[in-house]
């Protein structure tokens, strides 16, 4: 990527904390606003997931072509990062402050909150960090976190990789439809059924399947999580 092309990201990605937006090189400026963009890109995505978002696609729904649109978010790749960015914006909460684990449970709940809202931000990998405003907010504040209760930093690396982990189950199990759950449990009572013994050899996770509640477990997941790194992390 050239020079002057990392610098117009940059100020894109940072255009509500102090920078200038690049804007088209000809015709008139300000035609098109990058916020309203972005929100739009954004929608295609929460009801289609990522296949459904193309320069082309945005473009036609504010009635330009592909490359009229160029000039307001870069490249295809560089747009759907100003989308991860734009879409993570931090909601506002205070830190409980009792305890490390109601802190970083604050922070995790509301992280978790945000990728089921916009769950394509999953299909993102740890490559493709925006380096954003938004996303930077959001490692700050845990770091702050850590800071307060003087907890160690790799902790970092095992929350994102948790509440990523546990909100793309609990996204799953949100979208499972009514088809196929029918067709999971079919399969599972056939097992339990035509293979021998099937109890005896497994009687705990055949026991889970019929006890805990499946749609809840991925939060309680991230939470037993918690509960395990601030008790490691608590002074003998």
């Amino acid at each position: 990527m050239a020079h002057d092309e990392v610098e117009a990201h940059v100020r894109r990605l940072w255009r509500h904390r102090g920078t200038t937006v690049p804007g088209p090189r000809r015709g008139p400026r300000g035609e098109l606003d990058l916020d309203e963009i972005l929100a739009a890109a954004i929608a295609l995505a929460d009801a289609g997931g990522l296949e459904a978002v193309s320069t082309r696609t945005v473009a036609a729904h504010f009635g330009k072509s592909p490359m009229a649109l160029y000039a307001y978010v870069g490249s295809k790749e560089q747009m759907l990062a100003l989308m991860q960015d734009h879409a993570s914006a931090m909601p506002a909460w205070d830190d409980p402050g009792g305890t490390l684990a109601d802190d970083l449970s604050a922070w995790a709940d509301a992280f978790f909150d945000l990728h089921l809202t916009h769950p394509w931000l999953l299909r993102r990998g740890w490559a493709q960090h925006t380096q954003g405003a938004n996303e930077q907010d959001w490692m700050e504040r845990l770091l702050e976190i850590l800071a307060r209760w003087s907890a160690p930093p790799p902790v970092v690396t095992l929350l994102y990789a948790t509440v990523r982990a546990t909100a793309e189950t609990a996204a799953a199990y949100r979208d499972l439809s009514p088809a196929g759950a029918a067709a999971w449990l079919a399969q599972a009572e056939a097992t339990r059924r035509l293979i021998p013994g099937f109890g005896d050899r497994y009687p705990r996770s055949t026991g889970a399947a019929s006890t805990v509640d499946w749609t809840g477990a991925p939060r309680a997941g991230l939470r037993a999580v918690i509960r395990l790194i601030t008790d490691a992390a608590s002074p003998e």
